[in-house]
């Protein structure tokens, strides 16, 4: 194993094993740490417990970050390694078969090292930023933190899974992905006995056609430089009714909705049926690039750190992306995790691509803009 391949090895496995799925403190340490030993960036640590650096030439030209995030979802059981005693429980860790195996792995501390080592090495053509927030699975908490905060880079690449979209053993740049629309209907009525059922109104009927409108809606569809990206939006929830016997007063239905830059299905009409309101509970934007020269710029890079040929794709999930282009930010998205790693019992992330990832970001570090 290469010294490049053993120290990146090395990183993702110090920062995997470093529990971050309830408070993401300690993990944050361990990137600000290595950052300040390591780099002659100017590294700083915000009030929401995002890592933010800088290094390179900010004297008038655009500046480019490597995003990413050090919080996870929950481990499963069979990912958690408890020494006994006094010491704290860490993530198991494992490396076998070309793969990093543990919870994190691909979503995506393997991603934020391959990131962490490209920041230090790159030869920067403007403004190099490293950014790894917090709270990401939490609906991007850190992001828009530190956006609020003046956080805007010129141009990203945020480091979530683009690995194997296109083909096999390849690591693609994302040029659009979905956000996430999450919605209520609430259906209210008037509650009667059942056994007189013409005296109520009845929720659950007015919550039935609700759950119409919804189905008789077309999914939103948007293009973004050549590619297609497609939506959805499906009910995924109902419930209403107190006992067999009472015309139920109140119905909730459940929707998820996937949206696509620039476009959202018109859930407004639900409005129209008697009784029923429409609540947004969490709305994450979609990602479009807006800047083909960068894109192409990302793919080049991605061409230059691989044997196969990448390609640009979209991505049906939302990231951090979505909050950045919303606040003025060109991105793509770029990373080793691969489609179904994420959140499994089971993750894992192969090095191979993790090595891809690291050429990638230093790459485009050392060509963008300009270069």
């Amino acid at each position: 194993m290469s010294a490049d391949r053993t120290e990146l090895v090395a990183l993702t496995r110090r920062l995997v094993s470093i529990p971050s799925h309830e408070d993401e403190t300690v993990a944050g340490d361990a990137v600000e740490s290595w950052l300040c030993e390591e780099t002659d960036g100017d590294v700083t640590r915000d009030g929401h417990g995002n890592v933010i650096a800088r290094r390179g030439d900010a004297d008038g030209t655009p500046s480019l970050a490597l995003v990413g995030h050090h919080d996870v979802v929950a481990p499963d059981d069979s990912q958690i390694y408890t020494r006994g005693g006094d010491d704290a429980p860490a993530y198991v860790v494992e490396a076998r078969d070309g793969r990093m195996y543990g919870r994190g792995t691909a979503d995506m501390k393997g991603s934020l090292a391959a990131a962490m080592l490209a920041f230090r090495d790159a030869d920067p053509a403007g403004e190099l930023v490293f950014a790894s927030f917090v709270g990401e699975e939490q609906g991007g908490v850190g992001a828009r933190a530190a956006i609020e905060d003046g956080f805007a880079p010129d141009y990203a690449v945020v480091g979530e899974g683009s690995t194997n979209y296109a083909g096999d053993d390849q690591t693609d740049v994302v040029v659009a992905h979905r956000g996430r629309r999450g919605s209520t209907i609430t259906a209210r009525g008037t509650a009667a006995h059942a056994s007189e059922p013409e005296a109520g109104e009845n929720a659950v009927y007015r919550a039935c056609d609700a759950v119409d409108v919804v189905r008789a809606l077309d999914a939103p569809e948007a293009t973004v430089l050549g590619e297609r990206v497609r939506g959805s939006v499906v009910v995924t929830g109902i419930d209403g009714g107190s006992a067999w016997n009472v015309v139920p007063e109140e119905c909730t239905v459940t929707v998820d909705e996937r949206t696509v830059p620039g476009s959202r299905a018109p859930l407004d009409r639900v409005e129209g049926v008697d009784g029923a309101r429409w609540t947004v509970e969490q709305d994450l934007p979609p990602m479009a690039c807006d800047d083909a020269d960068f894109a192409d710029a990302a793919l080049a890079a991605a061409d230059a750190a691989q044997a196969a040929t990448p390609e640009l794709v979209t991505k049906p999930h939302a990231t951090d992306a979505g909050w950045l282009a919303a606040a003025g930010t060109t991105c793509v998205v770029a990373g080793a995790s691969e489609p179904g790693e994420a959140h499994t019992a089971t993750e894992s992330v192969s090095i191979d691509a993790l090595v891809r990832c690291r050429r990638l970001y230093r790459t485009l570090a050392e060509r963008w803009p300009g270069g």
